[in-house]
């Protein structure tokens, strides 16, 4: 059930006709009062031929009437208007049951609280089957105002409640993350225009754009501008940017002027406060550490900077943070990705917004390497080959699932389902990304004995899973992933347990498929020669420190460093 409380209005009588009138599309079907205020005694237009909507609407103003005849300042903003739905799959709910539903609503709503009885007047009109509105206005009978502050909020437990005592669809509870729908009048507007979104998701999906690719607010605003977007910016006196609003060209009011969208009101999390330590955060650090120590491409960057993911939601801030910027690798991930993926990546974005954003603070600096990755995948010139492409993709897949789990540990409902919604998309990325490297793979594959001892390798290295991969359609493939890796000197055992270690497999719908892409990621160089390596460093380490003369006939021992141990158990 959803009670939507809409923007205090000045118009009693008008808000009646349009609630006894034949509706936008003639859907309104008998309307009747279904309850109202203790000292109801107004005759009600949809059962009364002689009554008129001025009747009802003088006996409601009356409050209004007598504190502005009392006091200098009028009160012009004292008509509340709610209306409450049931969900399309739910049972009829009698007039009786809505009364009791209306009752409940304007209690939490600190309309009419329960026993008041210098409550506000108010009533319910319904005149459809699966809604009512209630109309009331905002002065009490002593001629105070109610305290509507989070009336929202409030209204919103009562429906969750009244969903519960009386059978209905249970919604989740609302965290104050969510954007505003579109109103029926932004819906009506944009189908008049010829345009696919209101101006508002229009503006939510350009903006969500433009975030991999700048790195300060200045380069966010010039960014939009150059794409079409119509930009307010708001200055201090020293001309720093403080604030900005959006608007769509072609939005404008009755006068003709452009409509602006202040960037809170576009999203929550698109205000220029919460913008900027994102896009601060992905410059790159004044001495960065070194994590690789051969290069690799923006989509092998993307990959490796998601490995870790799981450790770094250990912290409730930095996790927030991870999850934010996950959202904006996906996004560039879309951008850039081949046509054939681009839709499912760009439905698994939108999907995936409203997980990156809940009430826990984010430590944004913490997701360098993901936001880093982000920008390098916007600004690369050139495409992924497909496995790389395909490794990201199935990274994406896992890191999504992840991000929805910690949000489903944190009790956020409305984002752990979203991220649900984005993994079906990404999965179906990750599904298409692969296909043309499974049918390479399966076209070529090992010998039977070469198999059977590869499958030997898999039982080894993950007993757990081993039935579920070697059942896998997927296995023929994976096998012959394994058997080049070995030729270029990896331990199939060994890439079997790293993939197994780095992503678990349990929920994974086909195992083999998560392995191939993981260890063609991981092993598509050969094995470095480890006392190539070593001759090296004693090579480099001779022409740096003074020779040591032999001592009967031997060499000193060489001794590494602790640097170079680190890298060797890593190996």
């Amino acid at each position: 059930m959803i009670a939507a409380i809409k923007p205090a209005g000045s118009n009693t009588r008008g808000l009646l006709a349009y609630l006894y009138g034949p509706g936008d599309h003639d859907e309104h079907l008998d309307p009747h009062i279904v309850a109202g205020f203790a000292t109801l005694g107004m005759p009600d237009p949809g059962r009364d031929e002689n009554a008129t909507l001025t009747e009802p609407a003088r006996y409601l103003d009356e409050p209004v009437r007598l504190r502005n005849g009392e006091f200098g300042k009028k009160v012009t903003d004292h008509v509340w208007h709610c209306p409450v739905r049931a969900a399309p799959e739910d049972r009829y709910l009698s007039d009786a049951e809505w009364a009791e539903i209306a009752q409940r609503i304007v209690e939490a709503a600190s309309i009419a609280p329960a026993g008041d009885d210098l409550a506000c007047r108010w009533i319910a009109v319904r005149h459809a089957d699966d809604h009512i509105h209630i109309l009331a206005t905002t002065v009490r009978e002593d001629g105070r105002r109610p305290k509507l502050h989070d009336s929202g909020l409030r209204v919103g437990d009562a429906c969750r409640e009244i969903e519960k005592d009386y059978g209905l669809r249970r919604l989740k509870k609302g965290d104050r993350t969510g954007t505003r729908r579109p109103s029926q009048a932004e819906m009506h507007k944009a189908e008049r225009l010829g345009w696919d979104q209101t101006s508002r998701e229009w503006l939510q999906d350009r903006i969500r754009a433009a975030i991999p690719h700048v790195s300060n607010a200045e380069e966010f605003i010039a960014y939009l501008q150059a794409e079409g977007v119509e930009v307010q910016a708001r200055r201090g006196p020293s001309g720093d940017l403080l604030g900005y609003a959006a608007g769509r060209s072609g939005d404008v009011n009755e006068a003709g002027e452009q409509i602006f969208h202040p960037g809170g009101k576009i999203a929550p999390d698109l205000s220029l406060p919460k913008i900027k330590p994102r896009l601060e955060s992905s410059r790159p650090e004044e001495h960065p550490t070194a994590r690789r120590s051969r290069p690799s491409t923006p989509w092998q960057q993307a990959t490796e900077a998601l490995d870790t993911l799981h450790i770094d939601l250990a912290d409730d801030s930095h996790a927030q943070a991870h999850v934010t910027a996950l959202g904006e690798l996906i996004e560039a991930t879309a951008q850039k990705a081949p046509d054939h993926l681009r839709a499912e990546l760009q439905a698994a974005s939108k999907a995936f917004a409203r997980a990156q954003r809940s009430q826990v603070r984010a430590e944004d600096r913490a997701a360098h390497a993901l936001r880093s990755a982000a920008r390098d995948i916007v600004h690369t010139a050139t495409g992924p080959d497909g496995s790389a492409l395909a490794a990201l993709v199935a990274a994406l897949v896992w890191a999504t699932i992840v991000a929805g789990r910690w949000h489903e540990a944190k009790s956020h409902a409305h984002q752990a389902d979203a991220a649900r919604q984005a993994v079906q998309h990404l999965q179906t990325a990750a599904d298409r990304a692969l296909a043309p490297t499974l049918a390479d793979l399966t076209s070529r594959p090992p010998r039977d004995q070469a198999r059977r001892v590869l499958a030997n390798d898999v039982r080894a290295a993950v007993p757990d899973q081993a039935e579920r991969i070697l059942t896998d359609p997927a296995w023929p493939a994976l096998a012959t992933v394994l058997a080049d890796a070995e030729a270029r000197g990896h331990q199939p055992h060994q890439l079997l347990k790293e993939a197994a270690a780095q992503r678990e497999l349990t929920t994974a719908r086909q195992p083999a498929r998560v392995l191939i892409a993981r260890i063609q990621h991981t092993g598509r160089n050969p094995v470095r020669n480890r006392l190539a390596e070593a001759a090296r460093l004693q090579s480099t380490m001779a022409g740096s420190i003074p020779v040591q003369q032999p001592r009967n006939g031997q060499l000193p021992a060489v001794t590494t460093s602790h640097t170079e141990q680190q890298h060797r158990g890593r190996r």
